[in-house]
């Protein structure tokens, strides 16, 4: 499926444009029936999705929640991650993606059995090989002896938490013996992408329970965005352009090339079912999430149901926060991504 792109991208300012959707290509009556399907199949759960297409909102559907309160991102944040990390390695604050973490962010060996968030996680001595690019993939095997670095797909938040004190590390930005004083990775977010986009989203540091003598400021702390379905867009709109806003290129166009497609390790170590994951954003380009939509599309994705679809080849972006699909496979609620895919002309 390509749609030849017949409009220029308006870039949002303060507020966004908002167009009749046949100016925009779509088929305003199957456009409806998307919304009306969403209506029904929803019955009293609430959704908010928004439909952006040339950087303009073609529908935005709204039931029992407030459009504009802030969503907790949870693992949809990861994406976001991904772009702080290409931003830090094409300032050279980070030499190579492909670098070891332990030599930015010695601290994270510093987890002794017992410290760690469960009994047999801890630091072992293979976990020093562990590199950004496998942090940011989801293939690193932190704290999990017997996981070699880069040949088992595991999606897990500690490891996130060591990429991102890492990073904001290499900024004089965190320190694990008082996470909450420093900036933190959320501020470098702050000022490296939000305000370079207009974005008004928040964050915050958040923990699970864990045993008390879990070395939290080692790998705990996680950095939670707080968004509007606006931010979200944004964020989607950044990610379509291979991170361009306007005249501005805000995060590396060869990085998003490379974080919106299947990475190596999960393509050489897992079944071709599973080939779905790249550097921070579950990719299409196997066609094994999206079989009926474009192969170029990717996605943000959180518990909570928060989703961020981006289609670059239709110049789309659509937002569900919350969708009212089943929680955690990205692949759920692909029919409302088809129906609304399916009305442009």
């Amino acid at each position: 499926m390509g749609i030849e792109r017949t409009s220029a991208t308006v870039w949002p300012g303060e507020s966004w444009e908002i167009a009749p959707p046949g100016e925009l290509g779509f088929d305003t009556g199957r456009l409806l029936a998307a919304g009306q399907r969403l209506s029904e199949q929803a019955e009293n759960q609430p959704y908010r999705v928004l439909v952006v297409r040339h950087g303009k909102i073609a529908a935005e559907w709204t039931f029992r929640i407030d459009p504009f309160e802030q969503a907790r991102q949870a693992s949809a944040s990861k994406s976001t991650f991904s772009c702080v990390l290409g931003i830090a390695v094409d300032e050279g604050v980070i030499d190579s993606a492909d670098d070891r973490v332990v030599d930015y962010y010695p601290e994270m060996m510093d987890v002794s059995p017992g410290e760690g968030p469960k009994p047999g996680r801890h630091a072992f001595p293979g976990n020093e090989g562990i590199t950004f690019r496998q942090l940011i993939g989801n293939t690193s095997g932190y704290m999990k002896p017997g996981e070699s670095p880069g040949k088992v797909f595991n999606y897990q938040t500690f490891g996130m938490n060591i990429l991102t004190h890492a990073v904001a590390s290499a900024y004089s930005l965190y320190k694990t013996s008082d996470p909450e004083r420093g900036a933190g990775f959320g501020t470098l977010t702050n000022w490296k992408i939000r305000d370079a986009i207009g974005g008004s989203w928040s964050w915050e540091y958040r923990n699970f329970e864990l045993p008390a003598k879990a070395k939290l400021g080692v790998f705990g702390y996680f950095t939670g965005y707080e968004m509007t379905p606006h931010d979200m867009a944004r964020c989607g709109l950044l990610w379509l352009h291979r991170g361009r806003w306007g005249e501005r290129q805000v995060v590396p166009e060869s990085w998003l090339d490379q974080a919106t497609k299947v990475n190596s390790d999960v393509l050489a170590n897992e079944p071709e079912q599973n080939h779905r994951y790249g550097l921070g954003f579950w990719c299409n380009d196997r066609g094994q999430i999206w079989p009926n939509l474009p192969r170029d599309s990717f996605a943000a994705s959180g518990n909570g149901r928060q989703h961020v679809w981006v289609c670059p080849s239709l110049d789309m972006v659509i937002v569900r926060s919350p969708g009212i699909y089943e929680q955690e496979d990205p692949a759920q609620g692909s029919e409302l991504l088809e129906l609304i895919a399916g009305s442009l002309g």
